[in-house]
């Protein structure tokens, strides 16, 4: 199958699914600007060589990065001070890419190989127990790493949105459980009042 422009664009993003640009991970920035509704200096990870690539893929002029999206630095990849984790789960939780393990409060930690360094565990432990170290450069630009960062990402939200779907289904059947009896009674008081009344009258 041909590849989209879409396609090809997502091709050339770091898949770090950070969100720094504002979209809910690197493909939704690709279809934006593959529809012309977002421009190509948003990503902060794919730095000024990433604004590059994409200009000559799209035939425009390369633009200084949006730093209101924040700033280009070294990729880092996250790492769990395991003597300070609590096993909140709140990391795990974040993790755009299932790269952290650990159930809870039991100690967690990153898989190395599978961290995006997105920083998003960051913010989201109580315990500030999350340092970065610098990503090995081989990684840094490494387009398996990054496919395979593609592939966690979307098996993550298919999972998560199975598991939506599984609660939304279970919310609906627990109100028709709720509806039923109170169905039912409201019948057996029209039943007794139709009774008593007949049994009232001459």
């Amino acid at each position: 199958m041909t590849p989209t422009l879409a396609d090809r664009i997502d091709d050339l993003l770091p898949q770090t699914q950070c969100e720094q640009c504002g979209f809910h991970g690197c493909r939704p920035y690709a279809d934006a600007i593959a529809a012309n509704e977002a421009e190509i200096n948003r990503c902060p990870p794919g730095g000024a060589l990433g604004i590059a690539r994409l200009a000559a893929l799209l035939g425009r002029p390369p633009l200084p990065l949006d730093t209101t999206r924040g700033v280009e630095k070294p990729r880092a990849l996250a790492r769990i001070v395991e003597a300070d984790c609590i096993g909140c789960t709140k990391c795990i939780q974040a993790c755009p890419v299932d790269a952290i393990v650990g159930a809870a409060k039991l100690m967690h930690t990153v898989m190395s190989d599978l961290c995006t360094g997105c920083e998003l565990c960051v913010p989201a432990c109580p315990v500030d127990c999350i340092t970065l170290d610098p990503m090995p450069l081989a990684q840094v630009d490494d387009r398996r790493h990054a496919e395979a960062a593609r592939r966690h990402f979307q098996r993550r939200e298919a999972r998560l949105a199975r598991e939506r779907e599984a609660r939304e289904r279970q919310l609906a059947a627990s109100k028709r459980d709720v509806g039923a009896p109170a169905a039912r009674n409201a019948v057996l008081e029209a039943l007794a009042r139709a009774k008593a009344k007949k049994k009232d009258s001459p």
